[in-house]
């Protein structure tokens, strides 16, 4: 597998259901230095979230960052996805890899250490920490923030990449990375912001200064 780089993982708001809005969004997020694109759908019906990863996959294509795609292997699959990310209640990992092949990026959330050690997240290319802090992006199911004491308990029995996402923004970035993570993931640091372009390119410095330290 080619080298993977999990600095700033932009998961798309599937709140933004007008589709101009949605994708003027993606673009500036590509535009602004995400490293990876995580298309997120939770309510949508599956042809509506088909279409949408069909665009996704184009413009990720063309700014030749990959596309992963949330909890759906189907989709993923039926688009040609770069990978996909899982949680504890989906696909289990063995299967995802076995669908998916050796070549595709396969991500796992972990909400403690116990689910860090076990077999599916060791042999995950990365772990996402879900949530880092509280968030209001996702609600429901959500285990209690693990903060960065988790964070660094994890970092000491996890070799691989670690990603962390809830209630990230541009002030609590620094501390995340200089605690272990290797990237973060974000909704509404970048969706929600007046320029996301900007705001992109700038939780992209902090976390390349930081991590280069």
């Amino acid at each position: 597998m080619p080298k993977v780089d999990y600095a700033l993982i932009f998961v798309t708001d599937d709140s933004i259901r007008d589709d101009n809005i949605f994708f003027a969004i993606l673009e500036a997020a590509l535009k602004g230095g995400a490293t990876i694109i995580q298309l997120r759908e939770k309510s949508c019906d599956t042809a509506t979230f088909y279409k949408r990863a069909i665009r996704c996959k184009k413009l990720c294509d063309t700014f030749k960052i990959p596309l992963i795609i949330n909890d759906r292997l189907d989709i993923a699959l039926a688009v040609g996805a770069d990978g996909v990310h899982i949680g504890q209640t989906d696909m289990p990992y063995d299967v995802a890899r076995r669908l998916m092949g050796n070549s595709k990026i396969i991500g796992l959330s972990v909400s403690n250490t116990e689910q860090a050690e076990k077999k599916d997240a060791q042999a995950a290319d990365y772990i996402g920490i879900s949530p880092i802090f509280s968030t209001n992006t996702k609600t429901n199911d959500l285990a209690q923030p693990l903060g960065t004491t988790g964070l660094k308990a994890i970092r000491e029995l996890y070799a691989k990449p670690i990603v962390c996402i809830g209630g990230i923004n541009k002030n609590n970035t620094q501390e995340i990375i200089e605690n272990g993570a290797d990237g973060i993931a974000v909704v509404s640091a970048i969706s929600k912001a007046e320029h996301p372009e900007a705001a992109t390119k700038e939780l992209k410095e902090i976390v390349c200064k930081t991590g280069i330290k």
